[in-house]
Formats: structure tokens, C-alpha cells, sequence
């Protein structure tokens, strides 16, 4: 590590500044999370599994796919923030621009408004790609190894914090406003909260880019040839990779657990309360997973979530089986899965963002961060062949499916441990 590089460890005014800024995300995130409040919506204004899915989808394909183009100019410009700042504040108004568009919708509104929505939020996912990089790059030079676990472990304690004000509050608003009203709202909230965020980033700066001896920018067709060969002579970026595929096939599922809580008998007004759950979830692990990234290596901590991803998908098949006989209690139940389901969700952030930084030489991080995440984009497309397996099987082989991947995934992680142990 250079002496410019991880300048910042626990209690600086980096370190809090990003944290606060990571808190804000995390909140407004929250709002509009795709296994509640955009599945919940989406669901309503279509009936359509396929429409749930592809919601899910097309946020995490549109945050993947810009990262090329944006590695690549990040990594010649040698300064991350202009990008960050187009992103980071793009969303905000693209989340805006929805909130006006369920505002001012009628009650009657049929297919064009959910096509409108799905434009916009295609258009939301997209800007929202743009951010991933230049965040990964900044804080990588700014906050050393050590403490970055304990960075993102705070970023998500304050955003839970947050978000259970932001669940009480969805909860209010869904129970008491017509449903697109309160919709309205609710993405009026995730903008606010989305530019405070970007706020807070903005002023803790960006850090000099380390020196590079004598290597040219180049073309973006040599950019590319760069990425396809670290992916073949570069054995823990090429294991780690194929983990992310299988993590996607675990994550297939997770809009769907809002459709299944809807066939057992919970309405649109319990959203907020599962939301409440996952964000408890999530709050109550954050100690837990920065102490195992930090203490025991990011490797340790993706481990320890692969085995609880078995969990929810394991739960809920158990639910859609033998809770048809009324006697057990579905909001409780769902509620239970939510809570671990907000706990793996964080512990595979904070995991992935601090191996994915780990894994990355100093001096080309936005280019193994594009890499890594354009070559991961085809998982993104999973929660569609989820929604397939829904439409023409079952929702229990959906979550049956998610059990296999996870149990895969596991193994892989076994494998990079014992290539790091070698």
C-alpha cells in the first residue's frame, strides 16, 4: 500500500464523512428495495411474475453494464468524483421523476403506467451503474484495509437506523394513502435522502491517484483485451468471479419472497412491516460482519453468509408447504425469514465490496472493479429465469433452486480459500 493510499483508518473525518454518506444510501435504498416496496409495486400495477422479476433484474443489470465505459474513462482521467458526482445525483432525480409520475397517475392507470415506471427505473438502474466504480476507487485509496469492513459495517448500522424510520413510515403510508400516493412518497423520500448521501461523499474529497511508471491509457478495445486477460491468468479473480455467478442464481429468488408472502394472505399494507424485518435484520449483523471482515479476512465473512443464504429460501419452501393448514402465523413467519434475509444482504456487501478491493492492484482499481462487475452482469438477468421457473413450475422450485446455488457457492468458496492457502 502506498503512503497515499488507505490514509484514513477508524475516527477520521473521511471515514465518517463516507460512512454518513453510506448510512444515506442505505436508507434510501431501502425505500425502494426490490424484494419489498418495487416488488410490492410492481406486482400490484402488473400481476405479472415476469414484471417482478424483470424489475429486479434491471436494477442489477443496469448497475453492472455501465461500469466498462466508466472504468475505462475513470481509470485514463485519473479522477474518480466527476463520475461519482453524475451518478450519484443522476439517481436522485431519476427516483424524483418517478415519484411525480405515481403522483400524478389516476387510480384507474393500467398498462401505461407501468411501462412509464419500468422506463424510468431502467433509466434509474443505468445511473446507478455509474456510481459503483468511482466509489469503489475512492474509498479503496482513502480508507485502509483494515478498517474498511468497519467502514461499510457503519455504513449499514446508520442506514438501518434510518431505514427502520423509513419502514415505520412506508408502513404509515400504506396503510392510510391510496397505494400510488403513497408510492409517490415514498420515492420522493429515497431522492431526498439519495442526494444527502451524495452530499456527504462529495466532501470528504478524493485522494491523489498513486504514480503510474509509463503506462499509456490506451484504446478501450486494449481495455478490453486487459480485462479478458486478467480473467484467464488470474486464478483468485477468475474463482471469486464464478462465485458471483452462483450468488446470483441465490439472489434469483429474492423478489419473489413478496409473492409468496401475497399467496398466503399478507396485503400491501404488511410490506412496510417485512421491510421493518429485513432493515432489523441487517441492523442487528452489522457489528458482527465488520468484526469477521476486519478480524478473520473478507474471505471468512463471504463464508459465513453463503451459509446463511441456505436460510430464507430454505424457510420459505417450508412455509408454502405446510403453512396451508392456518396454523401458523404468515406475517411472524415472513417477518422471520425478512430479518435474515436483511443479515445476509448486508454481510454479502460488505463481503464482496472489501474482497472485490482486496483483489484489485492499487493502481488499476477502476479497471478490475469495471471488469469484475461487466463479467458478473450476466447473473443479473437470473431473477427472469426465476420468474420463468415460477410461471411454468412453481414458486417452491424457484426457492429450491436457490438452495442448490447456495450449497454450490459454498464450495467455490472453499476452493479460493484453499488457492489463497496455498
Amino acid at each position: 500500500m502506498t503512503a497515499r493510499e488507505g490514509r484514513e483508518r477508524v475516527g477520521g473525518p473521511v471515514f465518517w464523512k463516507i460512512a454518513g454518506a453510506g448510512a444515506a444510501f442505505q436508507a434510501g435504498s431501502s425505500a425502494v428495495d426490490t424484494a419489498t416496496i418495487i416488488a410490492s409495486l410492481v406486482n400490484h400495477l402488473t400481476g405479472n411474475v415476469y414484471a417482478v422479476g424483470a424489475a429486479s433484474a434491471i436494477l442489477r443489470l443496469g448497475w453492472l453494464l455501465p461500469q466498462l465505459v466508466v472504468g475505462f474513462l475513470a481509470q485514463r482521467a485519473r479522477r474518480s468524483m466527476p463520475f461519482y458526482i453524475a451518478g450519484a445525483f443522476g439517481r436522485a432525480a431519476c427516483l424524483a421523476f418517478i415519484a411525480v409520475l405515481l403522483a400524478v397517475a389516476g387510480a384507474g392507470s393500467g398498462a401505461w403506467l407501468a411501462g412509464a415506471f419500468l422506463i424510468l427505473w431502467t433509466l434509474y438502474a443505468f445511473i446507478s451503474g455509474i456510481v459503483a466504480v468511482p466509489y469503489n476507487d475512492i474509498v479503496g485509496r482513502s480508507i485502509s484495509s483494515g478498517a474498511r469492513s468497519r467502514l461499510l459495517a457503519w455504513r449499514f448500522f446508520g442506514g438501518g437506523i434510518l431505514a427502520l424510520g423509513v419502514a415505520a413510515l412506508v408502513h404509515h403510508l400504506l396503510a392510510t394513502q391510496p397505494v400510488l400516493n403513497a408510492h409517490a412518497l415514498i420515492f420522493l423520500l429515497a431522492s431526498v435522502l439519495m442526494v444527502s448521501s451524495a452530499a456527504s461523499f462529495v466532501s470528504a474529497g478524493e485522494p491523489p491517484a498513486p504514480a503510474i511508471d509509463g503506462e499509456p491509457a490506451g484504446r478501450f478495445r486494449a481495455f478490453l483485451a486487459d480485462g479478458l486477460k486478467v480473467m484467464r491468468t488470474d486464478p483468485r479473480f477468475r474463482l471469486f468471479l464464478y462465485t458471483q455467478w452462483v450468488g446470483g442464481a441465490t439472489f434469483m429468488a429474492l423478489p419473489f419472497y413478496v409473492v409468496a408472502a401475497a399467496r398466503m394472505g399478507l396485503g400491501i399494507e404488511d410490506v412496510g412491516i417485512l421491510l421493518g424485518a429485513q432493515t432489523a435484520g441487517a441492523l442487528a449483523s452489522n457489528a458482527l460482519w465488520g468484526h469477521i471482515g476486519d478480524r478473520f479476512g473478507k474471505l471468512v465473512l463471504l463464508q459465513v453468509v453463503a451459509v446463511l443464504r441456505l436460510a430464507p429460501p430454505l424457510g420459505v419452501f417450508a412455509i408454502l408447504t405446510l403453512g396451508d393448514n392456518g396454523t401458523w402465523p404468515m406475517l411472524p413467519a415472513f417477518a422471520a425469514l425478512f430479518v435474515a434475509i436483511g443479515a445476509l444482504v448486508n454481510g454479502m456487501t460488505i463481503g464482496y465490496l472489501g474482497y472485490l478491493m482486496e483483489v484489485s492492484p492499487n493502481h488499476k482499481r477502476p479497471a478490475y472493479s469495471a471488469y469484475f462487475n461487466a463479467l458478473a452482469s450476466p447473473a443479473a438477468l437470473l431473477p427472469l429465469a426465476g420468474a420463468a421457473v415460477a410461471d411454468t413450475l412453481s414458486l417452491e422450485a424457484v426457492f429450491g433452486l436457490a438452495v442448490l446455488a447456495a450449497t454450490v457457492q459454498l464450495a467455490l468458496y472453499a476452493r479460493l480459500a484453499r488457492w489463497e492457502n496455498a
